[in-house]
C-alpha cells in the first residue's frame, strides 16, 4: 500500500499540532492572554488555518481537553471496570494512572482551569461536566464497591472522591507553579506512591473501624 501524499499527511496532522501549540501557550500565558495569532505561529500555520479547524479560542480549548484529557479519563474508567483484584488495588492502579497521565502532559490544564474559571464560566462548566464529575463518579464507584465488599470502612462518599483526587492534582499544579524553586524536583510518580500508602491506611477496614 502506497503512503499518503506528504501534503495530505501534513493536513491530517494539523489539528493535533494546533492543539499542542495551544496547550503550551495556555500553560505559559493563560487562556485569556493567549492570542490565536500566537497559536498559529507556534503551530507553523496561518491564523485562517486555525479558524478552519477551530471556530473560536473556546472551541480550541475544548479540543485540548478532548484530545489530551478525555482519552486518559476513558482509559481510567475502562481499567477500573475491568480490574479483577481488590478495590484497594484498583484504586491504587487508577491513581498511578492519573499520576502517569499528568507526568506525561506538557502542561497543567487543572492549573489553567483554577486560574481562568472565574473569567470563563462556560469553559469551567464544560470542564466540570466532561472531566471533574466523571472522575468523581469513577472514584466513588470504586469506593462504594470497596465498602460493599467490606474492604473499605464506611465513609462520606460525597466528599471522599475529592479527598482521593486532590493531592495528586495539587502536586502537579505545584510542580508547574513553584517547581523551579524546589531544591529537589517533585517526582510525581514517587509522590503518588506515598499518597496511595497514606490514603489506603485511612480507607481500609480494620476490626477497630468496622465497629
Amino acid at each position: 500500500m502506497s503512503e499518503a501524499p506528504r501534503n495530505l499527511r501534513r493536513k491530517e496532522a494539523r489539528p493535533s499540532e494546533i492543539i499542542e501549540a495551544a496547550l503550551q501557550l495556555f500553560h505559559q500565558k493563560g487562556f485569556s492572554a493567549t492570542k490565536i495569532d500566537e497559536v498559529a505561529i507556534a503551530a507553523g500555520v496561518t491564523k485562517g488555518t486555525v479558524y478552519l479547524y477551530f471556530p473560536s479560542k473556546e472551541a480550541l480549548f475544548k479540543a485540548v481537553v478532548q484530545e489530551r484529557v478525555l482519552p486518559n479519563l476513558a482509559k481510567m474508567n475502562e481499567a477500573a471496570n475491568q480490574f479483577a483484584g481488590s478495590r484497594a488495588d484498583c484504586l491504587a492502579y487508577v491513581l498511578r494512572g492519573m499520576a502517569q497521565a499528568l507526568n506525561e502532559c506538557n502542561g497543567s490544564i487543572s492549573k489553567l482551569m483554577i486560574a481562568e474559571a472565574g473569567n470563563f464560566p462556560e469553559l469551567a462548566a464544560f470542564y466540570n461536566d466532561e472531566v471533574v464529575q466523571p472522575m468523581h463518579r469513577a472514584i466513588r464507584q470504586i469506593l462504594s464497591e470497596g465498602i460493599a465488599r467490606q474492604e473499605f470502612r464506611e465513609m462520606d462518599l460525597e466528599h471522599m472522591p475529592r479527598i482521593v483526587i486532590a493531592p495528586i492534582f495539587m502536586a502537579n499544579i505545584w510542580r508547574h507553579t513553584y517547581g523551579h524553586l524546589d531544591a529537589q524536583p517533585l517526582e510525581l510518580m514517587q509522590y503518588a506512591e506515598i499518597q496511595i500508602d497514606v490514603l489506603l491506611r485511612g480507607l481500609l477496614a480494620t476490626p477497630e473501624n468496622k465497629q
